[in-house]
This record gives C-alpha cells, structure tokens and sequence, in this order.
C-alpha cells in the first residue's frame, strides 16, 4: 500500500491557509465609503439643481442652455461653480417665483373647493331654484343626482 507523501500535504495545506481572507474591509474602509457616499449624493443633487434651474429660466436662449449643458458634461466641476457664482442669484429669485406660483395656484384652488359649499349647498340653491319654477323636478333630481356624486 502506497502512503501519501505528508510533507506535500503540508505544503498544500499552508498554502490555502495563506490564501484564505475572511474579512479584510475594516470600519475605516466603511466609513470612508459611506462619506464618500455622501459626498456623490450631494454632487448629484446640486447637478440636478443647476439643470432644473437652467431649464426653469425663460430668459435664457436655447443655444446659450445648450452650450451649458454641454459644458457640464465635458467640465462639470468648473461648470457647475461658474454656473452658481454667475447666477446663483438668479437661481434663489426663479425658485421664489416658481414657489409664488404654486402657493397661488393652491390657495385659488382651497378657494374655489371651499366657496362651492358642498352638497347640501348645491342641493338647496337647486331646491329655491325649483321653488321658483326656474326648473322642472327632473332637472332638479339631475342636479341633486349631481351632487351627490
């Protein structure tokens, strides 16, 4: 009967203990990632926040967005800091405006919905308007129908 040879066996065996790594990422490597992380997320944001600003303003001809647009994506750091110092101003006035905006268009609308009253408003304004022989029973159990809806 023919032994294997030990010392090969302890050569192979050393050599995969040596090659064997569990874990060799330590807190370091993980806090560095996650603020790294952070820093691109941050990036990306104020990439986001230039194009939307860029497209938000009116007075800005196609040509001189599209010489922008390609300047941030050939030199996006340069771009981007020339870009807030240029017009940072004008970049926090559009944002005002565009929030003015809004805020008007929901206030008119909390207006419109609050000033139609409800059903029971609409049914009653149907009821004197029956009362007052200005439409017939079927209009008003259309507009009652309507408003209940």
């Amino acid at each position: 009967m023919c032994l294997p040879d030990i010392g090969a066996m302890r050569a192979f065996i050393d050599e995969r203990d040596h090659d064997m790594v569990l874990a060799d990422v330590h807190l370091s490597d993980i806090i560095w990632s996650m603020l790294w992380l952070f820093f691109l997320f941050i990036w990306i944001m104020i990439l986001v926040q230039v194009l939307i600003d860029l497209f938000r303003d009116h007075e800005l001809s196609g040509v001189a967005k599209a010489i922008w647009v390609i300047a941030l994506v050939f030199l996006p750091f340069i771009t981007v800091f020339v870009y807030i110092i240029a017009r940072g101003s004008g970049m926090a006035k559009r944002s005002m405006k565009q929030q003015e905006q809004l805020q008007s268009q929901m206030d008119a609308y909390v207006r419109n919905v609050a000033a139609s009253g409800g059903a029971a408003e609409q049914i009653e304004k149907a009821k004197s308007l029956l009362d007052a022989g200005t439409i017939t029973q079927e209009e008003f159990d259309q507009l009652k129908a309507k408003a209940l809806a």
